[in-house]
């Protein structure tokens, strides 16, 4: 059942568990709450164990074959909110604390208390997820993750055609 003529109405935390109460919500109010609320009990979590998150991804990214930190700026600059200074902080801090070391290259690569720190941090994470997903089927899930990417792509295509 699709309904594109129902008129938006103002953003309400206390709408109705109903359809059509819901189907007139906006998006942008929704998308913007589910996304604060999903990043601060993230980062929430992480502060517990002395780690942000742009640290985390930093460990994640340099696992393996490591990286130089100017692939790390580019690749993680700009990720939901977070500037490449900050991803160059993060890598600097992650080398003082022993968590990464540069190899000849330049590239920088997982110590071993680096490895330690990603897997400690990788049960946090993964307890945090289950969190965030309690109750939530895989299938809404995806369900919900393929509506935003089809609303991701009808503004950029909306944007493209102005």
């Amino acid at each position: 059942m699709t309904n594109r003529t129902a008129s938006v109405k103002p953003a309400d935390p206390n709408t109705p568990d109903d359809f059509a109460a819901l189907a007139a919500q906006p998006i942008g109010y929704w998308s913007g709450a589910t996304h604060d609320a999903v990043i601060r009990h993230i980062r929430d979590g992480m502060a517990g164990v002395d780690i942000t998150q742009p640290q985390w991804w930093i460990l994640n990214q340099v696992a393996g074959a490591g990286r130089p930190r100017g692939e790390l700026v580019a690749r993680l600059g700009g990720t939901i909110g977070v500037g490449p200074d900050e991803i160059g902080r993060a890598a600097d801090s992650l080398l003082a604390r022993g968590w990464l070391a540069a190899d000849d290259r330049g590239a920088l690569r997982l110590t071993d208390a680096g490895r330690a720190a990603k897997a400690r941090t990788k049960e946090l994470v993964d307890r945090m997820r289950a969190e965030i997903h309690e109750g939530i089927p895989d299938e809404e899930y995806v369900g919900a993750l393929r509506v935003l990417r089809r609303m991701i792509h009808n503004v950029t295509a909306a944007r493209g055609a102005a």
